[in-house]
């Protein structure tokens, strides 16, 4: 359904515009200006997102996309600029469109204003991926859909390659290495595609390419061309192994985006373009994307259990809810369909609240290893508590937002595979290992020690031998933790305003990502203290956003059901599946 008013090509348009103007800022003025402007650029686009929102018919309408905007771009090769969206688009854009400010707002101080155009670099590449995701979520024409699919590689490897950790540049390269290789594979998968199309000048739009008679085995080998890329972008195993290194080793502002976003964008193109174009290759394959899927639950799950560092574990956990999204996807139930849907936004939240709040607390500990830490809610209670509530959340607990969605997908998973949604529902019992495990070993027990340097080497993880210096309260409920200034040049702390302060020099480390943990923020100089604040006002912002959509979305998942309900059916109508009969007649239940 075609509209008046160009909402996607506008939506797209003003973060890249903003990113120009961030980007040209005067190096003098870009320290004070760059920050707001890139904020006020993300919150304009946030509220042009939830207009169009307002205008979305969420009923059934002849049509599977609104907002359809067609021009023609290389009419030679068949290529048209086509965006639309329908209700699983809108979803995920909303989502980004929320994620994208507040990753700002948390990413505040994640690169200081030195002189130098780093800073301005870094919050303009965030709006620029902002606008490619906006654009591979509504483009219609597959071969849009693939430039999209690969133009966001750029942004993402410049802000992992050059902000991230010790290790940036080899979790950059590997990261564009397997996105390079499943996009490549999809290159000639939309390629083919085109040829058994009917061509012309709009040979690439989606709606011409829908309901092809491909022929058995051409199918089957075009439908895995496209699901290698999107399995290698979700990620699924086994092809799963550059998220951990890229998630760990960006900054959490770009972890939110890469793991929360742009890692939907490949269980996406399942639903959008392997279920779609391909059916029946669709069907064949399920078995084994099923047992794939299964192998990715549990494995995520446990090799998260086993982490000690906290971004990695995160990373893993998000391979694990990743698992539960394809067995939707693939379970081919109305009801598991639904789930998988529901799952993608609500992990995007789930996942930003778990890697920022990560952040806050690595940038006050100065270490990822989870064994530097202990008794933490002594020292930050309120960054405790939003930990505890994302945590909750990844586990499902009822009432936060991730519970009806993977409740969803189990029940629509039982309908049609009984042991798969067996086997699934041991990953929930392991996510509740992982979440609990991680908040007990950080935050519970006795208040940390400050440890006095010359007593004896640090730990084998990084820390004093923690024989000196107990807490004590330090203003504002706050605890003094550390004494001396902080190792390195990545962290300071400016207790005059009782604030802490991230910045980087721009050599191999930021803030928590010290190479082998040298330094923990424990060990502390002869007699003198430092304190670590709890969450300050910009950090409770970001907090309390994401705390309130995830308790809202918990609570009352409706309105983002009612949006998703019509792509959903109209999912299960182009792959022709129906909802198994129940297993019980309906007439014995109603005679009982």
């Amino acid at each position: 359904m075609t509209s008046s008013f160009p909402w996607l090509t506008v939506l797209g348009l003003i973060p890249l515009v903003t990113a120009v103007v961030v980007f040209a800022l005067p190096t003098g003025v870009a320290g004070r200006a760059a920050r707001p402007v890139a904020l006020v650029g993300s919150l304009a686009a946030l509220v042009v997102g939830i207009a169009m929102w307002t205008q979305f018919k969420t009923g059934t309408t002849d049509h599977q996309f609104q907002f359809v905007e067609t021009h023609e771009w290389i009419r030679q090769f068949g290529v048209s600029y086509q965006v639309g969206i329908d209700g699983l688009a809108l979803a995920l854009i909303l989502m980004s469109l929320v994620l994208v400010p507040v990753s700002l707002l948390a990413a505040w101080r994640d690169v200081p204003a030195d002189g130098t155009r780093r800073m301005q670099n870094y919050f303009a590449l965030m709006l620029v991926l902002e606008t490619f995701m906006v654009g591979v979520f509504s483009a219609t024409d597959v071969f849009l859909f693939y430039v999209f699919f690969e133009a966001m590689l750029i942004p993402v490897y410049f802000l992992i390659g050059s902000y991230g950790g010790a290790r940036r540049q080899y979790a950059a390269v590997k990261f564009l290495l397997f996105s390079l290789l499943g996009g490549f594979v999809m290159l000639i998968a939309v390629i083919a595609l085109y040829n058994y199309g009917p061509g012309g000048h709009q040979g690439f739009l989606l709606s011409n390419l829908t309901g092809l008679h491909l022929g058995t085995w051409p199918g089957r080998w075009l439908f895995l061309g496209f699901f290698f890329a999107f399995a290698v972008k979700a990620p699924m195993w086994p092809v799963h192994t550059w998220l951990p290194d890229a998630a760990s080793e960006s900054r959490p502002a770009t972890a939110v985006l890469l793991v929360g976003v742009l890692d939907k964008v490949g269980t996406f193109g399942m639903i959008r373009f392997c279920l779609q174009l391909f059916p029946e290759a669709s069907k064949w394959a399920t078995p084994v994307i099923i047992v794939l899927a299964l192998i990715s639950i549990i494995y995520g799950a446990l090799v998260a259990i086993g982490q000690t560092d906290i971004m990695r574990l995160i990373a893993y956990t998000s391979i694990s809810h990743f698992g539960f999204i394809v067995l939707g996807i693939f379970a081919m139930t109305s009801t598991s369909e639904a789930g998988s849907d529901l799952y993608m936004v609500n992990h995007g939240f789930t996942t930003a609240a778990l890697f920022l709040f990560g952040g806050f607390l690595v940038v006050r500990g100065k270490s990822r290893d989870i064994r530097d830490y202990g008794g933490w809610q002594r020292v930050t209670p309120v960054l405790a508590g939003v930990m505890l509530i994302a945590g909750l959340s990844a586990l499902s607990l009822p009432g936060m937002n991730s519970f009806i969605s993977e409740f969803l997908v189990m029940v629509g998973t039982f309908q049609r595979y009984k042991v798969a949604g067996g086997v699934a529902a041991v990953g929930v019992i392991l996510a509740a290992l992982y979440v609990l495990l991680l908040y007990k070993n950080i935050f519970t027990g006795p208040a940390p020690l400050a440890h006095e340097a010359g007593e004896g080497e640090p730990g084998e993880h990084g820390g004093g031998d923690g024989r000196s210096g107990e807490l004590v309260p330090a203003g504002g409920g706050s605890v003094a933790t550390q004494a001396g200034q902080a190792d390195g040049p990545h962290a300071s702390v400016h207790s005059e305003h009782g604030e802490y302060a991230a910045s980087d020099e721009g050599d191999d480390q930021h803030g928590a990502h010290a190479a082998g943990h040298a330094s923990t923020g424990h060990t502390a100089a002869r007699g003198r203290v430092l304190v670590v604040p709890d969450l300050d006002l910009r950090e409770r912002v970001v907090a309390g956003v994401l705390v309130a959509i995830i308790v809202a979305l918990g609570f009352y998942p409706k309105p983002v059901l009612d949006v998703l309900r019509p792509a959903t059916n109209a999912t299960m109508n182009l792959v022709q599946m129906h909802d198994p009969a129940p297993s019980v007649p309906t007439s014995q239940v109603n005679s009982k």
